[in-house]
């Protein structure tokens, strides 16, 4: 079982403990802190908390928590400290509302920051930042500059793509919006003309791809821009400059209905002991200087419409984001997911 990091900012202590584990609300009726619960790794966040205290002298303890963050909050109850939760994809902050662990929030500031197809239409989640989930492809073998995700059931990628699980959320998202779009039928022969393009059995993350892309395993791959980004700024692990020096981002269907893009989000917790603070942490992210961190420091997209991209990003190209709402995207996750059974996209390629 993994471990999950209780950080506390205030003490710069941080406490080992289990999924399964209930944690006291030791200071959940503090007068300045504000408890997060977050599936974001704590290096991503950190940096946006820091500056939400210098600014408020608010102070945040954040619980991470992988996996299972709704079930945790669920457990905890009316006593759980828990006041704001931070997670990623569309599906987990569908979960978390679905799972009747946030309330509603009606917030003009909030509103105004985000716009409406990155909100839920009852006000359970908002999304606070953006990515493209792209076409990884590579610079030495694919002379196109342009693609469409219908395109990757073209026979001409035979033998040519590469990408993680079908059930990965990220991917489950983007089928979903296929299924949006086209119907649960067209979808489907898509997704078989998708599998027979296969270069192998899905396998690993996104960076995973552009690896495979680099050791010259397949020549595309389907992956979220700000891993990009982490990589070309690796220093730890310079090997994944390489990767990334190896491919280029393609932007599918920015000549019609643009390109499919999923969130990081917030929500309230529905017993938020701290309601207020939360409420000002949440304006706080999804406002102007939080935006501006999370473009420089995680790569990703602002959802602030007056939000910019870092140069890293800008270096990518411009993107055009789907306009579909994200609620009805979400509709279609467990087609989706059905879909990739049925059709065994992780069974990868016919023999």
């Amino acid at each position: 079982m993994f471990a999950n990091t209780f950080h506390l900012k205030t003490g710069l202590a941080a406490l080992a403990v289990s999924a399964a584990a209930v944690l006291p609300p030791v200071s959940a009726q503090a007068q300045d802190v504000v408890n997060v619960y977050s599936s974001r790794q704590p290096f991503l966040i950190e940096p946006l908390l820091d500056a939400f205290t210098e600014e408020t002298g608010i102070e945040t303890e954040v619980l991470f928590l992988r996996e299972g963050l709704e079930d945790r909050v669920a457990a905890e109850g009316e006593n759980s400290p828990a006041d704001v939760i931070l997670t990623v994809d569309i599906g987990r902050l569908i979960n978390t509302k679905e799972a009747g662990v946030t309330q509603a929030v009606e917030n003009d500031e909030i509103n105004a920051n985000i716009p409406e197809q990155y909100r839920d239409p009852e006000g359970h989640w908002f999304g606070v930042t953006t990515r493209g989930r792209v076409i990884y492809a590579s610079k030495d073998r694919v002379e196109q500059d342009t693609i469409t995700y219908e395109e990757l059931a073209d026979p001409k990628w035979k033998g040519r793509i590469c990408t993680r699980s079908g059930q990965a959320m990220y991917n489950i998202a983007l089928f979903a919006s296929m299924i949006a779009h086209h119907g649960e039928e067209e979808a489907e022969e898509w997704m078989k003309g998708l599998k027979a393009n296969l270069a192998r059995k899905p396998d690993g993350n996104d960076r995973a791809q552009a690896q495979a892309i680099y050791a010259g395993e397949c020549d595309l791959g389907i992956g979220n821009t700000y891993y990009v980004g982490l990589m070309m700024n690796n220093e730890e692990e310079p090997e994944q400059k390489d990767w990334a020096d190896a491919i280029k981002v393609l932007f599918p269907n920015s000549e019609d209905r643009g390109t499919h893009v999923n969130i990081s989000g917030m929500a309230l917790a529905k017993h938020a002991p701290n309601q207020e603070n939360a409420l000002k942490l949440m304006e706080f992210l999804s406002g102007p200087e939080a935006q501006a961190i999370y473009a420089e420091r995680n790569f990703e997209y602002p959802v602030h419409p007056d939000g910019e991209v870092s140069e890293t990003v800008q270096s990518f190209g411009e993107i055009k984001p789907d306009t579909l709402s994200l609620d009805e995207v979400a509709k279609h996750r467990k087609a989706a997911s059905e879909m990739v059974d049925r059709v065994g996209l992780d069974d990868g390629p016919e023999s």
